[in-house]
């Protein structure tokens, strides 16, 4: 179910900055400046690969270090494609909008703990 779905884990994210939330939030609107999905959806669009799998790993690490749980999944999902150079039609779309999600989830917790 999609309410099942965890957009961010705050309790593992605050830990990777030793439960500093104010930190955690700062890093969270960082995050919300990043250009990597914006280049990876050009790149494929222009059919750069090696770039769009680039910007790919880029996003998942900062999902990753950020405890954004689905985003990690659906990114990681997505550069494996991009890597087998057969990305599903469906994905870059499903991305996205977890991708937005997400930023709406972290809105939250940055109005919380800035």
């Amino acid at each position: 179910m999609a309410d099942d779905i965890i957009y961010i884990n705050v309790e593992e994210g605050s830990k990777r900055v030793m439960n500093n939330t104010k930190l955690y939030a700062k890093l969270l609107v960082k995050f919300k400046e990043d250009q990597s999905l914006n280049q990876m959806d050009a790149a494929l669009t222009e059919g750069d690969s090696e770039k769009a799998r680039t910007a790919a790993h880029t996003l998942k690490g900062l999902a990753a270090n950020l405890s954004l749980t689905e985003l990690y999944k659906q990114v990681a999902e997505l550069e494996g494609q991009i890597k087998a150079g057969s990305v599903n039609s469906d994905q870059l779309p499903l991305v996205k909008n977890v991708y937005e999600r997400t930023i709406i989830e972290s809105e939250k917790v940055i109005t919380q703990y800035a």
